[in-house]
């Protein structure tokens, strides 16, 4: 299957989806970015589900009450150190007021349902995934045929296409028709019910038709073009027969949002009968927008290509190391994701992709204290900058809410973001301490507005929304901050996600999830706290705007504190001694200051250094080896990076290499909970991390192979992006042979650190280059190029 892709940009399958149940959760997934479909690979009766990046249901937006005077009343409880009391007094009193606020859940919209007969038993049955095209293809032999199902997603059109063929005339028979997404779940009976009374299902050759109506009375369905090569066709009860086919193609339209349904049915239909491009011609139209995306940056490790299976490979994982071919595929199929789930216009990627399989899954909504961002850390380096618009765009649609939430939850301007939001609420929803008294969300999202500005240039973008959205966080901490008499900050209520410190940790051995985790001065908070004031002097000196501005962040940036270490030498979680580490935990929050931030000085790596080792196995999640990785990788720890990523592999892949959230067989690598949810953040952290190792990148200067593993013997990566260029390289540690292709895309003042395994560097004599050691200071004018060789 697919003998011709490098073995690095596919994945091949030996077993069809197999999770009792729930074989969305490892089917092969296709899509644009905004129609998603997770293809189940059987071959009886086949299912693909159909979802839409806007399709969403059972929220409920609550109208916030004022409850700005509970915030010197918490402070007060703190100071007396009634911390408990303190912790929940505004949740407490935000239940009072009986508010209630629900996050929407991601609606799945339909299912592609295709039998076929299999009378006589199968053979050579794989599946797998064309990364390079985005297609996904079924195939086995029967007694005498062999056959072949194919699918993509366009790229260039709203439309879902299906072709499904065998090596013999006339041989393809199948029945093919739309359902009703099932459930499994005994508490979500009622909604599936609720919306298959207003479901309808029509056929009329060639269409099928599906449609049904969401909470909010708007309708939304598909339609189906079913064509033939050869053969017959008949139309009954919903669904279309055909026989003794050469070739059965289906194209698939979607709507959602709409006040009626048959004008809908009647539009899709007129597009699809007046395409008259087959498979083939939609496939070379799909691939002029989907491929510069996918080959924006490219990785690889081996030159192998023996096509081995992901079962085999996860197999090697688990019994010793995991093969370079696990690592190649992580990385490109996580970047496939990414660019199938999300788009530069559309809707922020999601927690699974556009290929949820249920009515209301569990952590399905934007959450901002972790995932989202891990989610969006390797677009800028992989060539994807502009993806960060539709992040932006997401929470700047929100603002009204977050100002609000500002004003009535603490009495301050500017904005507050809760951690979790979907697309239509942005008020405070899960009402908890460790979300309600939780204020850095802003701050954090903000380093991606900014870093969207450094690695495009983009000052409009800059002026027009990064520096005013920065500057409302910035706002909000200028009246939430408190002076002491020592002259810093204290920053109180403060939470380091989602940690409590270790002295009010209950005294028992059952898992608590979030007993105490209201503290006071998170390292966590005023690093990104630092980090935001930083970028907003920088920008706002540069476009010559909020002169006035300048000044209060300047001395708003005097007044934090240093921070603090441990008596072990481990950078402190919260500052001060009143507050106990807890290291059985699985976020890694406090070491924002170095990833990802980018503070570099000596004593702080060390101290993070201690940090990120005193975390206890068993806490972890797949998301937070990710994570993990990715600090050791600043840390310049390649072995303890690879560890990282190795335990995930363990733990937390299926079979489609899907990350979940926790290991559901309880080897002891991950915390223990009653279910595995699929977190998809973990298959973008992998991205990065593995990034990190190869590829440090700061506006001022770019790290080559500064995490390089040993076992990474040679390898080669095409355009890996810095803030103003590219970097294409190659290296070989046993030759001791190293080159780089350094490209200038705008102007380029540089430092670049070369990898420690070579002696000495020669470069191409235009390029004005000073050399150190290892560090050359590289200077580019716009579309110049400048390689760099090992001699």
């Amino acid at each position: 299957m697919f003998e011709k892709i490098a073995d690095r940009h596919k994945l091949i399958l030996d077993y069809p989806a197999s999770w009792w149940r729930n074989k969305w959760r490892e089917a092969l997934p296709a899509g644009n970015g905004e129609i998603g479909a997770a293809v189940y690979g059987a071959i009886h009766t086949e299912t693909i589900l159909l979802n839409h990046s806007r399709l969403w249901h059972l929220g409920e937006k609550g109208k916030l009450p004022d409850l700005s005077h509970t915030l010197e009343e918490t402070r007060t409880m703190m100071d007396n150190e009634a911390f408990e009391e303190a912790s929940w007094h505004l949740t407490n009193e935000l239940k009072k007021t009986g508010y209630n606020s629900t996050l929407q859940s991601p609606l799945p919209l339909v299912d592609l349902m295709l039998k076929m007969d299999n009378e006589q038993g199968f053979t050579q049955y794989r599946r797998g995934l064309n990364m390079t095209t985005g297609e996904i293809a079924v195939t086995w032999k029967g007694e005498d045929t062999t056959y072949w199902r194919e699918l993509f997603v366009s790229h260039a059109e709203d439309v879902l296409v299906y072709r499904i063929r065998a090596d013999r005339q006339r041989a393809v028979n199948a029945e093919i028709g739309f359902a009703l997404h099932p459930t499994d779940s005994v508490h979500l009976k009622d909604r599936y019910e609720e919306i298959a009374r207003t479901t309808v299902i029509e056929s009329k050759q060639p269409f099928i038709y599906f449609k049904a109506t969401n909470d909010n009375g708007k309708t939304y369905g598909a339609v189906a073009i079913v064509r033939t090569d050869q053969g017959r066709c008949t139309s009954h009860e919903g669904v279309i027969t055909c026989h003794d086919a050469n070739e059965i193609e289906v194209q698939v339209k979607i709507f959602i949002e709409a006040d009626g349904y048959t004008e809908k049915w009647h539009q899709l239909s007129e597009q699809l009968i007046a395409s008259q491009k087959g498979y083939d011609a939609l496939l070379q139209e799909h691939l002029v927008v989907y491929q510069p995306l996918y080959f924006s940056s490219d990785f690889r490790l081996s030159g192998q290509n023996s096509h081995e299976s992901n079962e085999a490979l996860l197999l090697q994982a688990y019994r010793s190391g995991a093969p370079h071919k696990l690592y190649e595929k992580l990385w490109a199929y996580g970047r496939y994701l990414f660019i199938s789930g999300t788009s530069v216009a559309g809707q922020p990627f999601s927690m699974y992709g556009l290929w949820h399989g249920d009515y209301r899954l569990m952590w399905s909504h934007r959450m901002a204290n972790e995932n989202i961002q891990m989610m969006y850390w390797h677009v800028n380096v992989g060539g994807l900058t502009a993806y960060n618009q539709a992040l932006a765009d997401y929470y700047l649609g929100l603002i009204e809410d977050f100002r609000d939430n500002a004003q009535k939850l603490y009495g301050c301007r500017g904005i507050y973001i809760p951690a979790g939001t979907t697309p239509d609420i942005g008020t405070p929803n899960q009402i908890v301490p460790v979300i309600m008294n939780w204020t850095a969300a802003g701050g954090w999202l903000a380093e991606h507005f900014y870093q969207y500005y450094q690695f495009s240039g983009d000052e409009t973008f800059l002026k027009e929304k990064a520096l005013p959205f920065m500057k409302e966080v910035a706002l909000f901490y200028q009246d939430f901050l408190v002076e002491q008499e020592d002259g810093y900050y204290r920053y109180y209520p403060s939470v380091s996600p989602e940690n409590t410190p270790g002295n009010f940790m209950p005294d028992t051995s059952k898992p608590v999830a979030h007993p105490m985790p209201t503290a006071m001065n998170a390292t966590m908070d005023f690093a990104v706290l630092k980090e935001l004031l930083t970028n907003l002097v920088t920008a706002s000196i540069h476009l010559d705007v909020y002169q006035a501005d300048v000044a209060v962040w300047k001395g708003m940036l005097e007044k934090i504190p240093p921070y603090q270490i441990t008596d072990t030498g481990a950078l402190r979680e919260w500052m001060g001694d009143r507050f106990e580490e807890n290291e059985h935990h699985r976020h890694l929050s406090h070491l924002y200051p170095i990833f990802p931030g980018y503070e570099e000085e000596d004593e702080l790596f060390q101290a993070c250094r201690k940090a990120v080792q005193n975390r206890e196995l068993g806490a972890q999640t797949g998301w937070s080896f990710a994570h993990m990785a990715s600090i050791y990788a600043r840390l310049e720890e390649s072995d303890h990076a690879l560890k990282s990523l190795e335990h995930l592999m363990r733990s937390c892949l299926l079979p489609n290499l899907y990350t979940l959230h926790n290991d559901w067989r309880n080897m002891g690598l991950t915390m223990d909970i009653n279910t595995a949810p699929v977190q998809m953040d973990a298959n973008l952290g992998i991205v990065n991390a593995i990034q990190e190792m190869l590829f440090f990148v700061s506006p001022k200067k770019i790290k080559l192979l500064p995490a390089l593993p040993v076992t990474w013997e040679h390898g080669k990566v095409t355009d890996f992006h810095f803030c103003s260029g590219t970097c294409s390289f190659q290296w070989n540690q046993t030759e001791r042979k190293f080159s780089v292709s350094i490209t200038a895309t705008r102007s380029t003042d540089i430092q670049v650190v070369m990898p420690a395994f070579a002696d000495r560097y020669e470069w191409t004599e235009e390029a004005a280059i000073t050399a150190s050691d290892r560090v050359l200071h590289v200077k580019l004018p716009q579309g110049q190029t400048v390689d760099i060789y090992s001699i």
